[in-house]
């Protein structure tokens, strides 16, 4: 990868278990959490007799640095080369969260490989020591006595940690980490020692192995119960299959060949996808973005056996099961895994049958991660809502899920409710009233003609779903509504120039047109096609050195809708010159912090604010939206090409 990333996932497998590097040097700094708080793994490599420091800082910063020679990320590892004059060390992180295999996605097992070769042509005695700090287990460190305990099993040796008094789904929120569950340090036992330590003021676990010429250590964290769904706690999907943490970690030591080759398989076409797409800049941005959108959901069963895919809502407000933040992630998981989406949409069908939600439109949340209990964002304020933003998504998610799958019958299901809310688009999406949409950061709009267009493409996904399930006569119906609505949006967001305006009452603005993408990918010609082309040709005009800006009102961006900003480009030229200063921006932001979707257009820098605990600066970050990078290979792929 050329693309020096904003910040390196090392462990991805959940919004609670989440490790990276924000330094470029493995050894520069402490591994911190997403959110920045640190989340402390060392590593120092014995080479002959001598230490190098190889991750982080503390607690060994008495020792010195290895010379790191490189980085390197692809869609599921990040590896490091080391080097002295006698010895290449390689450390391989890898989350084998394949979106393809459910159980991948879901098992809480991440590995570190770690290898050497000779450089002199000598035999030599190598060893590595990981430790881990009682960060990885609670919400800041000395917030509980730590408990920490060997489990031989089998073959394999477990060092395991936890806080003595468990907090399990106690409480919800945005800046918090884990403050329930075991965590487990593990390797095959021939060759390794495990111990717990105090080092300075944290307990650490720490776990030592020969090198011959590799080993190969596993992260891995039980949480026994991963949310709270409407106040039944529920677990992780790999419980299903009857197998104790211990069971799991001695398959995935015994599986790591074929996993880790499978996943390479799944990155190597993602990569070659993503190039044929739309260039190798672009590959580079889908390759960071596939972790990072994976690992901040949590898969579990319900009580009825039924899968649950929840977001976490990271660095905005800690929102659970958010619509508008699923909506922009779906392009990722039509092309891999459409069963993903309809797990994404079951909290929120079954908060709006509720009897807690009072509006007549499709809710925003189903919680705050992770308690799954009903909205958050402000249920009781009628002005806090984003009534045509929810509905229109909801329709949308449902009809590409549809057309993905090749099966109607999940929309079907819910179709009394889809049928509320398409009544509420046709009555209120021609020209939505002072209200939110997804990029509510910006405070609420009225005439948004963006907003207009979300709605246009909802009522013709409604038509689009009733058409799949044999109703010609319906989808003709409200596709030719759509076509009527894209008509008069044409007429009333015109400005002089031919480009088209951020609200209907205000000339000569301008705002990205992302969510008629779905009409170039459906081919359901519901919007002239000229009206996009003079979109496309303004939006070169207006790019800043770091990217296009989300509309005339501030110079920031978000990186999901100028991806399928981009995508309403013919020519593969106008893609590649819309997406290029995007990963420019990536690629030299002093923001090191995970892949965020919301920056400065100017100066490359993230969005952000001071947060209300220990002074950190927050931001959107690690986001699930950046799923919605893979656009343009989903538009490539052709899944949701309709005959019409």
């Amino acid at each position: 990868m050329k693309l020096r990333a904003p910040a390196y996932p090392l462990i991805t497998v959940d919004p609670n278990f989440s490790v990276w590097s924000d330094k470029d040097i493995l050894t520069d700094g402490d591994t911190v959490h997403w959110t920045a708080s640190p989340m402390i793994i060392s590593g120092v490599v014995t080479i002959d007799g001598a230490p190098f420091r190889v991750i982080g800082k503390a607690p060994a910063e008495d020792i010195p640095p290895m010379k790191q020679t490189s980085v390197n990320c692809s869609a599921f590892s990040t590896e490091y080369k080391f080097r002295n004059e006698t010895v290449e060390l390689t450390l391989k992180f890898t989350s084998p969260i394949d979106p393809e295999d459910l159980y991948l996605v879901s098992r809480p097992v991440s590995y570190l490989k770690a290898a050497y070769k000779a450089l002199d042509g000598k035999d030599h005695k190598v060893s590595i020591k990981i430790s881990v700090s009682e960060q990885i287990c609670m919400d800041k460190a000395g917030d509980d006595e730590v408990v920490c305990e060997k489990i031989p099993a089998d073959g394999v040796i477990n060092i395991r940690m936890s806080r003595k008094n468990q907090q399990m789904l106690k409480r919800d929120g945005d800046d918090l980490r884990a403050e329930w569950g075991y965590f487990y340090l593990s390797a095959k036992e021939a060759g390794t020692e495990v111990c717990s330590e105090k080092l300075g003021e944290m307990t650490y676990v720490s776990l030592s192995t020969v090198l011959s010429p590799d080993a190969l250590i596993t992260f891995s964290y039980d949480d026994i119960y991963s949310l709270e769904y409407f106040h039944t706690p529920i677990k992780a999907y790999w419980k299903s299959f009857g197998r104790s943490i211990e069971e799991e970690i001695k398959l995935a030591l015994a599986d790591y060949d074929d996993v880790v080759a499978l996943c390479e398989i799944l990155a190597d076409k993602l990569f070659v996808d993503a190039v044929r797409a739309g260039g190798e800049k672009y590959a580079e941005l889908l390759e960071l973005a596939m972790r990072q959108t994976i690992a901040a959901h949590k898969l579990c069963l319900d009580d009825e056996g039924e899968l649950i895919y929840v977001s976490k809502e990271c660095f905005s407000n800690g929102c659970a099961a958010t619509v508008d933040v699923s909506y922009p992630s779906i392009p990722l998981f039509l092309i891999y895994n459409p069963e993903l989406i309809k797990a994404m949409m079951r909290p929120v069908y079954k908060y709006a049958r509720s009897e807690a939600w009072k509006y007549d439109f499709a809710p925003h949340d189903a919680g705050r991660y992770p308690l799954i209990n009903g909205q958050m964002y402000h249920a009781d304020k009628y002005e806090k809502q984003m009534p045509v933003e929810e509905c229109g998504n909801m329709l949308v998610m449902e009809a590409t899920t549809a057309i993905a799958t090749g099966d109607v019958s999940f929309a079907i299901s819910n179709i009394d409710l889809l049928s509320g809310w398409v009544k509420y688009l046709i009555d209120n999406g021609r020209d939505p009233a002072n209200q939110l949409c997804t990029d509510d950061f910006a405070g609420h709009l009225a005439h948004n003609c963006n907003l207009s267009l979300k709605a246009i493409m909802g009522i013709a996904c409604y038509g689009i779903i009733l058409g799949m399930n044999g109703d010609e006569d319906s989808k003709k119906k409200y596709i030719d509504l759509a076509k009527d609505m894209a008509l008069d949006w044409e007429k009333r967001a015109r400005n002089d120039d031919g480009s088209y305006r951020l609200a209907f009452d205000a000339p000569d603005t301008f705002s990205m047109k992302y969510n008629i993408v779905w009409d170039k990918l459906f081919g359901t010609e519901i919007m002239p096609k000229y009206v996009l082309e003079n979109e496309v040709a303004s939006y070169r005009k207006r790019a800043h050195a770091y990217g296009l800006p989300l509309d005339n009102r501030m110079p920031y961006t978000k990186s999901d809708w100028l991806v399928w900003t981009a995508t309403l480009a013919e020519r593969r030229e106008d893609f590649e010159a819309l997406v290029a200063p995007m990963w420019n921006a990536f690629n030299v932001t002093p923001s090191r912090v995970p892949m965020t979707d919301w920056y400065y257009t100017i100066t490359s820098e993230h969005k952000s604010y001071h947060g209300s605990r220990d002074g950190i600066i927050k931001s959107f970050r690690n986001r699930t939206v950046q799923g919605g990078l893979f656009m343009k290979v989903l538009e490539y792929k052709k899944i949701l090409k309709l005959d019409n």
